[in-house]
């Protein structure tokens, strides 16, 4: 008779969840307006867009996008569930908003 092992799973982290994370397909979305630019040396676009598919289909949300990115561009989301933070009017370290 062989000892049967238990596998522990961290605190709030299952098997299920992160097989919905990886099982899950890309979700497009439109770009509709640019908020901004943040980020430490103003690299990252700020964002507005509307999903496009999805269970969150016709949702409006704010994402952060790094790289060149216009108005009417169609980005492909791994997620659709977390928001950006909304960028501060003050000015911060050589970044103007």
């Amino acid at each position: 008779m062989a000892k049967t092992q238990k596998i522990k799973e961290k605190k709030g982290e299952s098997i299920k969840d992160k097989d919905k994370i990886l099982s899950e397909e890309a979700v497009p979305a439109v770009v509709e307006e640019i908020i901004g630019r943040t980020g430490f040396r103003g690299e990252v676009t700020q964002v507005k867009c509307r999903i496009e598919g999805g269970r969150d289909k016709g949702k409006s949300i704010r994402r952060n996008v790094r790289g060149p990115v216009r108005i009417g561009d169609i980005l492909m989301l791994r997620e659709t569930e977390i928001e950006a933070r909304k960028i501060k009017k003050k000015v911060t370290k050589g970044v103007y908003v």
